[in-house]
């Protein structure tokens, strides 16, 4: 049986942080899908389908990762793509909070489904896609933060 995780998020942009995660997840899981969640009631900075293709850029040498997009419940997406497992990244207490909760949900909607943390790695526990963003909003480099350019 194929281990396959998602990696969801709305990636708005993805980061080196991100980055980080999916490759320590590729040791982990045969496949990873990182899942931009396309979510109709939020206003993106970046364009999702550009973000879709920077992704896609970033990973075009690890064929064990895939980049799509997708609108409703992540749970729901899981079932879809035969995925029972959820990748996420920890940087911090406050993403521990947020994250147990988004957990113990999906493992409600969707009992096959075990969400597995990696705690950021350190040198790139600082960076948020929000920072990125207003950073990039006012005119900052952001080329830092990501592992693509703009």
């Amino acid at each position: 049986m194929t281990k396959t995780a998602i990696f969801p998020g709305s990636f708005d942009p993805f980061t080196k942080g991100h980055e980080n995660i999916v490759m320590r997840g590729t040791q982990l899981f045969d496949k990873v899908i990182v899942a931009i969640g396309n979510n109709s009631t939020k206003k993106r900075h970046f364009p999702i389908e550009m973000m879709e293709e920077k992704i896609r850029e970033t990973f075009k040498n690890h064929p064990t990762v895939a980049v799509m997009n997708f609108k409703g419940l992540t749970s729901n997406f899981a079932k879809d793509m035969n995925a029972n497992f959820l990748l996420r990244g920890l940087r911090n207490t406050t993403d521990f909070e947020y994250e147990n909760t988004i957990a113990q949900v999906n493992a409600h909607l969707n009992e096959k489904l075990e969400t597995v943390f990696l705690i950021t790695t350190p040198a790139l526990a600082y960076i948020s896609s929000s920072i990125v963003r207003e950073l990039h909003q006012f005119g900052g480099d952001v080329k830092p933060f990501l592992p693509y350019d703009l």
